[in-house]
C-alpha cells in the first residue's frame, strides 16, 4: 500500500458532551479522553470547552497488524468536546448560556449526560434528581435557541419568496413546519419529514436537529442493575426519539481509565463489566454520526479510514489522497472476515474473494481495499 506525504488532512467528527452542572459530565469526559479537564463539585468548572481526540476501538486492526507484521497501526478517531454545564435560561444568556450554545452549534452530535444517581455530597443545582426534568431543561434551551434562529431564517426566506423563487417558497413552507414543531416543545430531530427535507434541514444548522446519544450516569453500586427508576425515565424519552441510551458509571470509568492497561481488564472483570462504558459510547457515537471504517493494510501500516455510510469508492479513495480520487481506476476489495479466515490476499484471490470494483461501488464497513489509480 502506497502513501503520499501530501495526504489529505482529516478533521475528525465532533461529539459534544453536554449536561446540567454536577451530573458527572466532566468526570466522564476525563475518562474518555484523559485530557485532564477540571472536575469539581460546583457549577461552571468548565468554562472553555475542553477537547480530546480518542481512538475508535477496532479489534480488526489488531488482527491485521499481526497478519502483516505491520510497523504502524492507525485507528479511526473522534473528537469529544466537553461543553460547560447548561442551566435554565441559557438561551437568554443565563449562566454564560450564549457561549455554551455556540459551542454546541460547532459539534456534529451530542452525548447528553444525565444524572441517574442519588448522592447527598454532590449538590444537584435543581435540588433533586429528576432525569426527565433535566433532559427537558436542556432540550428547551436548545429549542428556544432554534426558534429564534428559525424565525430569522424564515424572515429572510419570505423576502426572497416574494419574487416567486421556487426554492425560497419551499424553504418558507419547511421553516413554518419546523417552527410549529419547535413551539410544541419538540426537537427538530423528531420531525416526520422526507429524506430530501431532512437534507435541507441540515443546511439550517439547528441545534435540536443534531443526533443525540444519552449517557445515563449511575453510581458504582448500581452498575449492572436493572431496577434503576431514573434510568427507566431516560430510556422512555430516548425510545420516543429513537435514540440510544448507554448506562455508565462515570466514576468507575474514570477509575478504569487511570489504571495501568494490564490492571484495567482485571478490575473490570471484578466489577462484572464485559465492555467499558467508554468503548460503548465511542462506538455508538461513531455509528450515531453515520460513520463506518474501511481498512488498508501492508507492512508499513494498517489503518482505519473514516467515511460516511454510503460513500462510493473514488470518494473513499480521496480520504487517503486527492490524487487517488482524481486518478481512480478501480478498487481491489476483500472483506475483512474473508481475509482473516484465508490468511492472505493471495489466498483470498484464489478463492475468488477479492473483487475488482469500479466508480459506483459503495464501500462497506470492514472492506480491506487497495486502490489502483493513475496520476
Amino acid at each position: 500500500m502506497h502513501f503520499f506525504k501530501n495526504a489529505v488532512i482529516l478533521y475528525p467528527m465532533k461529539l459534544g458532551v453536554v449536561g446540567l452542572p454536577n451530573v458527572g459530565k466532566s468526570t466522564l469526559f476525563n475518562a474518555i479522553t484523559a485530557a485532564g479537564a477540571e472536575c469539581a463539585n460546583y457549577p461552571f468548572c468548565t468554562i472553555e470547552p475542553n477537547v480530546g481526540i480518542v481512538a475508535v476501538p477496532d479489534n480488526r486492526l489488531d488482527k491485521l497488524e499481526e497478519l502483516y507484521s505491520a510497523k504502524k497501526k492507525t485507528p479511526a478517531v473522534l473528537e469529544f468536546v466537553d461543553i460547560a454545564g447548561l442551566v435554565k435560561g441559557a438561551a437568554s444568556g443565563e449562566g454564560l448560556g450564549n457561549k455554551f450554545l455556540s459551542h454546541i452549534r460547532e459539534v456534529d452530535a451530542i452525548v447528553h449526560v444525565v444524572r441517574c444517581f442519588e448522592e447527598s455530597d454532590i449538590v444537584h443545582t435543581m435540588g433533586s434528581v429528576d432525569p426527565k426534568r433535566d433532559i427537558e431543561i436542556i432540550d428547551l434551551e436548545l429549542i428556544f435557541a432554534d426558534i429564534d434562529a428559525a424565525k430569522k431564517k424564515l424572515e429572510k426566506a419570505e423576502k426572497i419568496a416574494k419574487s416567486h423563487d421556487k426554492k425560497a417558497v419551499a424553504e418558507v413552507e419547511l421553516l413554518k413546519k419546523i417552527l410549529v414543531h419547535l413551539e410544541k416543545g419538540l426537537p427538530v430531530r423528531t420531525m416526520d419529514i422526507t429524506k430530501e427535507q431532512r437534507q435541507e434541514v441540515k443546511g439550517f444548522f439547528l441545534l435540536t436537529d443534531k443526533p443525540v446519544l444519552y449517557a445515563a450516569n449511575v453510581s458504582e453500586k448500581e452498575v449492572g442493575k436493572k431496577d434503576n427508576s431514573h434510568v427507566e425515565k431516560v430510556k422512555a424519552i430516548a425510545k420516543q426519539e429513537k435514540a440510544e441510551v448507554i448506562v455508565i458509571s462515570a466514576k468507575i470509568e474514570s477509575e478504569l481509565a487511570n489504571l495501568p492497561e494490564d490492571e484495567r481488564a482485571m478490575f473490570a472483570e471484578e466489577l462484572g463489566i464485559e465492555q467499558s462504558g467508554l468503548e460503548r459510547i465511542i462506538k455508538s457515537g461513531y455509528a450515531l454520526l453515520g460513520l463506518i471504517s474501511y481498512l488498508t493494510a501492508g507492512e508499513k501500516e494498517v489503518r482505519a479510514w473514516t467515511i460516511e455510510n454510503g460513500t462510493k469508492a473514488p470518494q473513499a479513495a480521496g480520504k487517503i489522497h486527492t490524487d487517488f480520487e482524481k486518478g481512480f481506476i478501480r478498487a481491489e476489495v476483500v472483506g475483512y472476515d474473508d481475509l482473516i479466515a484465508l490468511g492472505s490476499v493471495a489466498a483470498a484471490k484464489e478463492k475468488g474473494k477479492v473483487k475488482s470494483e469500479g466508480k459506483e461501488y459503495v464501500v462497506k464497513d470492514g472492506d480491506v481495499i487497495l486502490f489502483r489509480f493513475n496520476v
